[in-house]
């Protein structure tokens, strides 16, 4: 095996192979973020210039601004946290409480479980006039509780955090009992806490299905006060035509928020990932 030296570290061909062929994928995965982004910053008559170039002749970073201040993007982005964020509160909450629920050996539990998850094969299409119907009898059509309310707890959620739960031994339980703790301290004082990287997880794949949601939201939603920045992408793109470099600036500035998520949990995310299928 041949080995070569880069400063005081030994690398075999093998992972320079290896290591090659990763940042290619690399490249080609993010390929269309590095289009859209760059795109963003170009002139807009040079947007079509046969050939096309990767790179901008010059950065238009004015784009950015000028994109920003042809929609009410501040009341979109507000929206959007809104509805992203405070699910993660109730799916962590109500998982937790399900998941640790069926953790415990009862009548029936292994049926339950399995019908429960059976809800995760029927797709939010199917539900989506029923909760039309439901929300308009409620008033809450063009309203926060139509956006948040049903996706305070999951079937996903609750399967993994069971999973994570399940992969924690039974010691810490028994333990605890021994010391006097009731089932809701252990949950939250014990198990939660030793399952934070499953709870990042819920978090990060809760926050980014709810921003970057569409149909949902443009169903339940009319008025432009209350309309997400996936609605607001196409109200935008759709009222003044698609120019291109200035709907590629918006784009980006709509990612952002979740690359920024990601980079921050993302060693957590990871390991909530690999752990939460261990045991079962």
């Amino acid at each position: 095996m041949t080995r070569f030296s880069i400063g005081k570290y030994k690398v075999s061909s093998p992972r320079i192979i290896a290591y090659f062929f990763l940042t290619l994928l690399v490249l080609i995965i993010n390929y269309p973020f590095l289009w859209m982004f760059f795109t963003s910053l170009k002139a807009r008559q040079e947007v079509f210039l046969i050939p096309s170039r990767l790179l901008p002749e010059k950065f238009m970073w004015s784009n950015y601004v000028e994109a920003w201040s042809m929609a009410p993007w501040a009341t979109y982005v507000k929206n959007s946290f809104i509805v992203a964020v405070i699910p993660i509160f109730g799916q962590i909450f109500f998982g937790s409480l399900a998941a640790y629920a069926f953790t415990r050996q009862f009548k029936g539990s292994k049926i339950i479980f399995t019908l429960f998850l059976g809800t995760m094969m029927i797709p939010g299409q199917a539900t989506l006039i029923p909760n039309y119907v439901i929300f308009r009898t409620l008033k809450w059509i063009n309203t926060y509780y139509a956006l948040v309310v049903p996706f305070l707890t999951g079937a996903f959620a609750i399967f993994l955090l069971r999973q994570f739960f399940l992969s924690i031994p039974k010691d810490y339980e028994d333990a605890a009992i021994i010391d006097g703790c009731g089932p809701f301290y252990y949950l939250f004082r014990i198990l939660m806490p030793l399952s934070s990287a499953a709870l990042v997880t819920v978090a990060l794949l809760t926050f980014n299905d709810r921003w970057n949601d569409y149909l949902y939201s443009l169903i339940m939603v009319t008025r432009d006060n209350m309309r997400t920045v996936q609605v607001g992408m196409a109200v935008f793109q759709g009222e003044g035509g698609t120019v291109w470099h200035l709907l590629m600036a918006a784009s980006t500035f709509i990612t952002i928020p979740v690359i920024i998520l990601f980079l921050f949990v993302q060693r957590r995310f990871i390991d909530g990932v690999m752990m939460s299928g261990i045991k079962g």
